[in-house]
This record gives structure tokens, C-alpha cells and sequence, in this order.
């Protein structure tokens, strides 16, 4: 009977509150906890050459096992070049009536391949990587950016092979060449960004990876990278009137038109859709933006589960 009145009353346990305060006191924070937008993108910058390195890394290795190693980077682009030259320059006719259909058609491939890649990279960034997501302490939008650094890289060496194509095809060198540096700036902003948004919903359902080549595949065919978008609708015009522009804003359309237009002489500015470099920043700001805000949001979900 003693023992049971000496026995203290149980204490109750502290409450969170409580358990926050003492955390604070002593210099503790949640682990993996989200940091502000702005301490996100200094500790982003702050990694800067990591991410240039690990997207050379990944450039190397990546034809590491073939014997002709980088040489694949532009030979891959070139064989899906002649492949879709035969399939739709000759058997469905689309090079008539458009003048300097190779090099229209190659810059095309170039120009899509990029973003295709990219989109492709960025879609596996956290799933396929969460040995080292789960290992280290850094902010994870640094994987898809590094991925479509990484598809970046792999096109200027491919625009080398473009250039001789351009020369071999009779297409002069001129100032225009200049307009593909903003050009590529704006679409790699844009191909990073949508990069964030597909490793975010990658990063939750890696299915998705399985489903993306077929809306890729998709979105190629209606993006006129084997046919022109100005000729073909000139010779439709039982289309509906939204057709045409829908199909002239589609972000993956822009970013090539311009391209075409910076470095074929024979492209003229009639084939562009109206305001096309607004387009094209415009594009580039809701997908660079937005995707990284979209991403960062989910910054402390990443490798858990």
C-alpha cells in the first residue's frame, strides 16, 4: 500500500510546442527540411560546378561502352535524319515545296532531339537516382538541370555536323547564324524547366517514364519537324481557323522555326508565327519559372517513401 502511494503520477508527455522550442534552443532543424525559395537558389548556385561536372560525367559515360564512342552523339540524330527523310521527304512527299528540305529537315531533328532528350533525362532524374538522392545533402532541382546540361552539350556537338550540312547544301553563312545563341538560351530554359516538372512527377510515379516516349513521339509529329507547318496548312484550308496557330505556338514548333530561321536563308520570317521571340520567352518563363517553383515545392518529399 506504501509503494503504490509513493509511486509519482505519471508525468504527461511534452507537448510539440514544447519539443519545437527545445529544438530551437539547441540549434536543431527538421532534417531534409524545405529552405526558402531564396536560400534554395543560392544553395543551388552554390553547386553550380557540380552540376557542370556531373553532366560532362554523364556525357562521357554514356557511349563509354560503344567502340565509337562520342561519335554516336551526332550520329544518332543523323540516322533518324535520313530515316525520317526517306519515310517522309520521298515516300509521303513533304520536301515538295520546301526549299532546302535536308537542311530543314536536320536542323528539325537537331532542334526536337534536344528537347525530346531533355524531357526524357529530366522524367528519370530522381527515380534513377536515388542512391545519391538518398545519400547526399544537396538541392535536388541540381539533377534535372545537370540532365538538360548534360542534352545541351550533346547538341553543340551535334550543330557542328549541322553547320557542315548547311555548307554542303549551299546554305551561305550569315549574320542570322548569331540569332541561334538567344534562341538556344530560351529553349534550354525552357526544356530545364519542363525537365523539373517531369522529375517531380517522375519522382512519384516513375510509370510515368513508360508512358512518355508515346507522348514525345506525339508531340514530335505534330511540331513540324518533317513538315512544314505554313505549306501544309496552305493546302488545307478546310481546317478550322484555330488549327494553324495552336499548331504554330506549340512551344517544341517555336523553338524550331527559329532555329530554322536563324540559319537557313530560304526560311523566311512570313513562315513564323506572329511574335515568335515573344513566344518563345514567354514559353521560356512559364516553363523555367514555374517548373522550378513546382519542383522546389516538393523539395523535402525526394527520396522518402
Amino acid at each position: 500500500m506504501s509503494q503504490v502511494l509513493d509511486t509519482p503520477p505519471p508525468t504527461a508527455p511534452p507537448a510539440d510546442d514544447d519539443l519545437t522550442a527545445l529544438a530551437a534552443r539547441h540549434g536543431l532543424a527538421v532534417s531534409g527540411a524545405r529552405p526558402s525559395l531564396p536560400e534554395y537558389v543560392r544553395q543551388l548556385w552554390a553547386r553550380r560546378h557540380f552540376i557542370t561536372a556531373f553532366s560532362t560525367a554523364k556525357l562521357t559515360a554514356q557511349y563509354s561502352q560503344a567502340k565509337l564512342g562520342q561519335v554516336w552523339q551526332v550520329m544518332t540524330p543523323l540516322l533518324n535524319a535520313a530515316v525520317y527523310y526517306f519515310i517522309f521527304g520521298v515516300l509521303l512527299g513533304t520536301k515538295r515545296n520546301v526549299p532546302d528540305y535536308v537542311p530543314f529537315l536536320v536542323t528539325g531533328v537537331f532542334i526536337w532531339t534536344f528537347t525530346q532528350s531533355s524531357i526524357m533525362a529530366g522524367t528519370r532524374a530522381i527515380s534513377g537516382n536515388l542512391g545519391l538522392v538518398r545519400a547526399l545533402h544537396f538541392p535536388r532541382a541540381a539533377l534535372p538541370i545537370s540532365f538538360a546540361l548534360q542534352q545541351l552539350q550533346q547538341l553543340l556537338f551535334s550543330m557542328a555536323a549541322l553547320v557542315v550540312i548547311l555548307l554542303c547544301f549551299g546554305v551561305p553563312i550569315a549574320a542570322s547564324w548569331l540569332l541561334a545563341i538567344p534562341a538556344l538560351v530560351l529553349q534550354s530554359t525552357f526544356n530545364a524547366g519542363v525537365s523539373m516538372i517531369m522529375a517531380r512527377m517522375g519522382a512519384k510515379t516513375p510509370d510515368i517514364a513508360q508512358l512518355m516516349p508515346f507522348v514525345l513521339r506525339t508531340w514530335m509529329y505534330v511540331s513540324g519537324v518533317m513538315w512544314s507547318i505554313d505549306k501544309l496548312a496552305k493546302g488545307h484550308h478546310d481546317w478550322p481557323s484555330w488549327v494553324v496557330p495552336v499548331l504554330q505556338a506549340n512551344p517544341a514548333a517555336v523553338y524550331i522555326d527559329l532555329m530554322r530561321y536563324s540559319l537557313i536563308d530560304s526560311f523566311h520570317a512570313s513562315q513564323l508565327p506572329h511574335h515568335v521571340w515573344a513566344l518563345a520567352v514567354g514559353w521560356a518563363l512559364v516553363a523555367g519559372v514555374g517548373g522550378f517553383i513546382y519542383f522546389w515545392k516538393a523539395e523535402e518529399t525526394y527520396g522518402r517513401g
